[in-house]
């Protein structure tokens, strides 16, 4: 008898052609669970690399607009037909090693009050096919004023040395959940009112406000390939524009003295293109 645990694993896909085949080929490399993979496009402009893609790789396809991040993640939890106890929330440009996810559900199995486990993202480069050796996150923290932010973005890995601790927030990147702490939250796991931006910090936020906790382990270690960039000035406006409303929208959720940081971002952003 089959005693491996099982995942499922959400991926929300926009003109993700040159990084899917990568997360992909991790995800059916893991071992020791059983994997099943739910891909929503979020209104590319080319699909037919996902069909393509079929042929060699064993996935649930929902093909939307671009309905935003949120909705595409609840939809691809809706129309999966995994019974699985655990799911996973990865980007396309995340690439697991082969235990991560075993190594996940055993830590969400040991800690029964955790919701979701992460642990250390290093940072990608798809085209060389190495790590960078630069952190992508360690987590989600916020500043003194009320910014949320990566924690250790861009430090050398060799430099960041961490014990496990609880976090205020996990990137959402790679979320490695617990289902019943997710069944606890209705029919939609994600608020759909977020677009883009902040819907992983909310999510946090009102999985701790439901008593769960949230875990970091620098036992596990997986890699991304985001497109971040140190300078605000190559992000366009819009972009900027997206990731502001979504920060005040935060604070209206989760009221708090930090809306006038990010009022004061929003109008920055929107008046003064900063």
């Amino acid at each position: 008898m089959n005693t491996c645990p099982e995942v499922l694993a959400v991926i929300v896909t926009h003109n993700s052609e040159t990084v899917l085949p990568l997360c992909l080929k991790a995800i059916g490399a893991q071992e020791d669970v059983l994997c099943s993979v739910s891909i929503v496009d979020c209104g590319s402009a080319d699909t037919s690399y996902l069909y393509s893609l079929q042929t060699k790789f064993s996935f649930e396809l929902v093909e939307e607009s671009n309905i935003g991040f949120s909705r595409a993640n609840n939809k691809g939890c809706e129309s999966a037909s995994s019974t699985s106890e655990f799911v996973v929330f990865l980007n396309p440009d995340t690439i697991l090693p082969r235990k991560y996810l075993s190594q996940a559900v055993e830590i969400l199995t040991r800690n029964p009050q955790v919701a979701i486990v992460s642990g250390i993202l290093e940072g990608y480069d798809p085209q060389q096919g190495t790590p960078t050796g630069l952190v992508d996150s360690t987590g989600v923290f916020r500043k003194w004023y009320g910014r949320w932010y990566d924690r250790n973005q861009g430090e050398p890995l060799q430099n960041v040395s961490l014990a496990s601790q609880e976090l205020p927030a996990v990137c959402g990147a790679l979320m490695v959940c617990r289902k019943e702490a997710l069944r606890g939250l209705g029919s939609d796991i994600f608020d759909n009112d977020f677009f883009l931006y902040k819907e992983d910090i909310e999510l946090s936020l009102r999985l701790r406000k439901r008593g769960w906790k949230l875990l970091f382990t620098p036992n596990l270690h997986a890699y991304h390939c985001r497109g971040w960039q140190m300078d605000r000035g190559t992000m366009s406006l819009q972009t900027r524009l997206t990731a502001a409303r979504s920060e005040v929208l935060l604070y209206r959720k989760h009221p708090s003295p930090y809306m006038v940081w990010a009022v004061l971002k929003y109008i920055a952003v929107r008046w003064f293109r900063m």
